[in-house]
């Protein structure tokens, strides 16, 4: 399974909870089941499908159970696919369980919608200012969730296929320009070596759209939203920065220089020698680096005029309204946060350690190490999706948009188009207040 479609899809699902949330604001207080039995409070997780996250969910759960007698954590896991819809179904009949995980860029929306309660977890053993920013999940000044990783965007390539055409490698300090990047694009076109000289994994679906693309419109200078009250879309999600990066985004499918849609597995297409420079992910880092070695060139994200930017935030662990024994989800919550939980995730499943000291604990990510610039791209370039409770509409109208750029349709007016359903949605929810 491609990394990115397991990491991210949790956001793509969420539409799905805006919905069940616009048609009637969902509490999760009170109500039939508290999430609580007792002293035995249940979890949900979306990691069934993830054998390798899944089990360090497990060891948490067990090394907690045995390490006092008072409270008792019981797992239950979804596959990914069903895990948000399961949610909304569980919060409309006030069934949520104690615990739960959120991906990143819905916490707002849960929070909002009543399905989680503020947390504390002060006094654990890793502070949350130790933690990448983009990890830790608030709405409101309050805090509702954080995350033990995260994944940061970054251009693969060959140092070899760059050094032959001619092609600066660019550093964390010194990234490419826009300028730079057409150019090396047109160079790469031109030698007919390759079936597109850049794969942008446009066969992808949900919130890889946002996530993948909307930091590069953001880079341009414009965003899915005005994020001073986010009350409009309109100015912005089709300002003059933003149309000006949406008749850039079209002009490498017409220019020949990426493919409409992209197949299957762009990671292995980009391996295969298809494409010279691939826009991906983390995840398929060491991947890359074991099939190429030290040709490998890991590229920070491209400055298109306002520094270089990387989505941020994914999943989260936080602690439902409904539950009735908030002390308990606590006190997991609490206990989960050791430098060798956060250390565990990390090597089980290819992410970034949220934290330097567990950073430090793995190889190829400390200080130094092959795989410690996505770190630093992690901490430097991150731009978390719009803190609102309308994300998940504002994601579903971008992706609508972005397709439609591609396949030809005017920049201004499908923008244009995409401000206005957004701004319809604020108010129909009036601007999401309370």
């Amino acid at each position: 399974m491609v990394w990115k479609t397991r990491r991210l899809a949790g956001a793509s699902v969420a539409a799905a909870a805006a919905t069940a949330l616009v048609a009637g604001c969902a509490s999760g207080d009170g109500g039939a089941t508290s999430g609580a039995s007792g002293d035995t409070l249940t979890l949900w997780t979306h990691n069934a499908g993830n054998s390798a996250e899944l089990d360090v969910v497990k060891k948490i759960i067990k090394d907690f159970n045995a390490s006092q007698t008072t409270y008792k954590v019981k797992l239950q896991a979804f596959p990914q696919n069903d895990y948000n819809s399961s949610v909304v179904a569980a919060a409309s009949a006030r069934k949520l369980p104690c615990l739960l995980d959120v991906d990143g860029p819905n916490v707002a929306n849960w929070a909002w919608g009543g399905y989680l309660s503020p947390i504390d977890v002060s006094g654990s053993e890793v502070p949350l200012d130790d933690q990448l920013a983009s990890t830790v999940g608030r709405y409101q000044d309050k805090l509702y969730a954080f995350g033990f990783y995260d994944v940061a965007l970054t251009h693969f390539a060959r140092k070899s296929v760059l050094t032959e055409h001619g092609i600066r490698i660019p550093t964390l300090g010194k990234p490419w320009t826009k300028t730079e990047f057409d150019a090396a694009l047109a160079k790469l076109k031109k030698s007919g070596k390759f079936d597109y000289p850049l794969e942008m994994g446009t066969g992808g679906s949900g919130e890889w759209w946002s996530y993948g693309y909307s930091p590069q419109l953001q880079s341009f200078g414009g965003d899915l939203i005005n994020r001073d009250g986010y009350k409009t879309a309109s100015g912005t999600l089709d300002g003059p920065a933003s149309v000006e990066w949406a008749t850039w985004f079209h002009s490498l499918v017409s220019k020949g220089y990426i493919a409409k849609k992209s197949g299957a597995d762009p990671n292995k297409d980009f391996l295969a020698g298809k494409s010279a420079i691939q826009w991906d992910g983390s995840w398929n880092a060491a991947k890359n680096a074991d099939k190429l070695g030290d040709d490998l060139a890991i590229i920070p994200p491209v400055d298109f005029g306002n520094g270089p930017k990387i989505g941020g935030a994914s999943w989260q662990w936080a602690m439902s309204s409904s539950c009735s024994n908030k002390d308990g989800a606590q006190a997991w919550l609490k206990f989960s946060r050791q430098t060798k939980y956060f250390v565990d995730y990390a090597k089980a499943t290819g992410t970034l350690p949220a934290t330097e000291a567990a950073a430090r604990q793995i190889d190829g990510y400390q200080p130094g190490g092959k795989f410690n610039d996505l770190v630093e791209f992690a901490r430097r370039f991150p731009v978390v999706r719009p803190v609102t409770p309308a994300y998940p509409y504002i994601s579903t109208e971008f992706e609508k948009a972005a397709k439609d750029i591609l396949a030809g349709a005017d920049p201004e007016e499908a923008l244009g188009q995409a401000a206005k359903d957004i701004d319809n949605n604020l108010k129909t929810n009036n601007y999401y207040a309370g």
